[in-house]
């Protein structure tokens, strides 16, 4: 069964029909067809989640927006999340990062039931092996396949010392026994370039047995890399979103993209759907207003930045940030942002008048206080200087800013000079408190940071085996270690303010903290730094400084 065609919602008419809708945005730049129907509107889920009409705009090349009326603006936290916050605002749906991670549409993924099917005839539904994380180890799992896809990508050629030859794109990637690599470039949307493929990675998969549920995925003396070569040209390729995240095809562990799906729930597809189709909530700011003047609602902190970025560029055409603060201001309900955007500048004088009526926070994290070092090991994220001319402008509107310094790396950037310089920095900037918190390795990044490691700083590569061992988290003696260097520094520079951590929890009062090191409670998370979440629970009046866990990497 092949998986249905992408949906193309681009373009003008045949005859370059457009039309123009007077007290619009956009107006003039209105798509049509033949038959003067808005495009779009023949999806029914779409339509149904009131689709008002779909634009493109010139400085947004290749990009399609849906302007839609929403039904709803407040989004629920599911119960078991650790945030301390339950409800959430996302004005924007889709991305036009354009990350896919595709395989030709033939090669073989494995079944559950042990055989296999070309990716291209997958469907949502059907069951497929997946892996799951066993401390360093990865377990060979039964999942089910949540959306597929088909779309055109430039093809490149992935040979093994067997002669398997794996036709995938660039940006696709697979494990190996150096952790995650892409095939030949990482997505533009990617915090870095990251590891590429290179002759001699062993690549992990069923080692040769397709009876592999419950088994561990390993490497074998055939998956070794060969050569990766560009073939110059597009081909019709296909991807999967799956339970686990990844999915075995070829007999190699291949990861997925994971935010896709929800797309097909408006009946776009999952591929270039999701990159160039991005669904607008035009009258959020108006729901939500409504929403917050139910006599249900107990005004709980609303967190914004927590799935899609609220100033992406879009931000600045449809101005939605506006009225979603003045919403949240005048119904006294406290909330936070989490940006990188410098257009969140645009707001500020809004977001000091939101603050006279509830608490705001903002938060920026900041891990480097040298330049070169932070290219090296973050490249394409916004420079220290950046950062903190952005804590800076925050601050200089007498707004909060708090300032996670994360990950800390040891003996990279936990040296007291290092640490004196940055918190300097985040002092001159005018950051009303910081927390110190320490590299954090899961499964799969872990992989890939410590093959980084190797490569750059090798020296360094038996330290961390005594610092992480076999865990994901530091020793506790370097969490000791850390933040008896890091407490007089945060303290001499006033940022000893920690206000909320990541589990839910109060801040520690010097009573409840005594005897016990800061951060031994942050047995998962981490700690928001004072000025990242608005104050709504009591204060101490001294609080400490916190040098946690922080999933960072």
């Amino acid at each position: 069964m092949a998986a249905a065609p992408a949906r193309t919602l681009q373009g003008c008419t045949s005859h370059g029909t457009r039309v123009r809708m007077v007290a619009m945005r956009w107006a003039g730049q209105q798509l049509s067809t033949d038959d003067g129907a808005l495009p779009g509107l023949e999806l029914p889920a779409l339509r149904l989640s009131g689709l008002v009409r779909t634009i493109r705009g010139p400085e947004f090349d290749g990009v399609t927006f849906h302007e839609v009326l929403a039904k709803s603006a407040l989004s629920k936290v599911p119960a078991a999340s650790r945030m301390p916050f339950r409800w959430t605002v996302n004005p924007y749906r889709g991305c036009s990062h354009a990350c896919r991670y595709c395989l030709d549409v033939s090669t073989p993924v494995l079944l559950g039931d042990g055989g296999s099917r070309a990716i291209g005839d997958l469907v949502e539904g059907d069951r497929v092996v997946g892996t799951l994380p066993d401390g360093d180890r990865r377990v060979l799992v039964e999942t089910d396949v949540r959306a597929a896809w088909r779309t055109s990508k430039r093809a490149y050629r992935v040979t093994l010392s067997d002669g398997r030859e794996l036709i995938a794109s660039g940006d696709h990637r697979f494990l190996t026994d150096g952790g995650w690599r892409y095939v030949a470039h990482a997505p533009a949307c990617a915090p870095s370039p990251g590891v590429v493929l290179r002759p001699g990675d062993g690549l992990v998969g069923i080692g040769g047995n397709p009876d592999a549920v419950g088994r561990l995925a390993r490497t074998s003396p055939g998956s070794a890399v060969v050569a990766v070569e560009d073939l110059g040209h597009e081909r019709e390729m296909a991807d999967i979103t799956t339970g686990t995240g990844d999915f075995v095809a070829g007999g190699v562990v291949s990861h997925n993209c994971y935010a896709r799906g929800s797309h097909e729930f408006l009946d776009l597809d999952a591929g270039a759907d999701f990159d160039s189709q991005v669904v607008v909530k035009v009258n959020v700011d108006q729901v939500l207003r409504a929403e917050l003047a139910r006599p249900s609602w107990s005004r709980e902190s609303v967190a914004l930045g927590t799935n899609t970025d609220p100033y992406q560029r879009a931000e600045g055409r449809y101005r939605l940030m506006p009225g979603i603060i003045s919403a949240l201001a005048d119904s006294g309900t406290p909330f936070s942002i989490l940006t990188k955007g410098t257009l969140l500048r645009r707001d500020l004088p809004l977001l000091a008048a939101a603050a006279t009526k509830v608490d705001v926070g903002l938060g920026v994290s900041l891990a480097f206080a040298d330049e070169d070092l932070q290219q090296r090991v973050e490249p394409g994220t916004p420079t220290p200087r950046a950062r903190l001319a952005l804590i800076r402008a925050v601050r200089e509107a007498g707004l909060p800013c708090g300032v996670m310094v994360a990950p800390v790396l040891p003996w990279l950037t936990d040296s007291r000079d290092h640490l004196s310089r940055l918190l300097d920095a985040i002092a001159e900037a005018g950051a009303t408190g910081a927390t110190v918190l320490p590299l954090h390795l899961r499964p799969g990044a872990r992989e890939w940071y410590l093959a980084w490691l190797r490569r750059e700083f090798p020296q360094h590569a038996a330290g961390y085996g005594r610092v992480f061992r076999d865990r994901s988290y530091v020793h506790r003696r370097y969490q000791e270690w850390l933040r008896e260097r890091a407490e007089p520094l945060l303290r001499e520079r006033g940022l000893t303010r920690a206000g909320f951590r990541f589990d839910g929890g109060e801040p520690d009062t010097p009573e409840q903290a005594g005897g016990r090191q800061a951060g031994a409670a942050l047995d998962e998370e981490g700690a928001y730094p004072e000025g990242a979440m608005p104050q709504v629970t009591s204060r101490p009046e001294e609080p400490r400084a916190v040098v946690g866990r922080q999933p960072m990497f």
